[in-house]
């Protein structure tokens, strides 16, 4: 007794040579959608050339204006406190009209916001002040 081994209408099973391109497209969209979201971050960015810092000794001139901002927010011209920005605006346009005009100094402590000591720099800015300058603690030699 014989036995057929095969298809049942006879025919062998050829190969199958088609490739399967599935994996092949899910690699490529994952790829695709890397590069959506990582080219707006790339184009985006602003090449800037950022200030360096550096330590200059304060030259001290009587005519300088020396302002400082608490932790609290408070503002100071010298031990005077000033309650509003508009007294302040008043009192640094009185003093901007001079010749040569003096540099401001704001010194502000580590724990105040920052915000308060940009308001300090818009109201020397709207007195007509110049020169603004920042004073910092020299950093710590390691």
């Amino acid at each position: 007794m014989a036995m057929a081994v095969g298809s049942p209408d006879g025919e062998e099973d050829a190969m199958n040579a088609a490739i399967n391109t599935t994996p092949l497209v899910d690699v490529m969209l994952v790829l695709l959608i890397i590069f959506l979201i990582t080219t707006p971050v790339i184009t985006q960015s602003v090449k800037l050339e950022l200030p360096k810092e550096r330590n200059v000794p304060t030259q001290t001139k009587p005519e300088n204006i020396l302002l400082a901002v608490s932790k609290d927010g408070d503002v100071y011209w010298g031990t005077k406190r000033y309650p509003d920005a508009e007294t302040l605006v008043a009192d640094l346009k009185k003093e901007s009209v001079k010749e040569p005009q003096p540099e401001v100094h704001i010194r502000g402590d580590q724990e105040s916001r920052y915000e308060m000591v940009g308001r300090l720099v818009v109201a020397c800015q709207r007195a007509g002040i110049a020169k603004v300058g920042f004073i910092t603690e020299p950093p710590p030699n390691n």
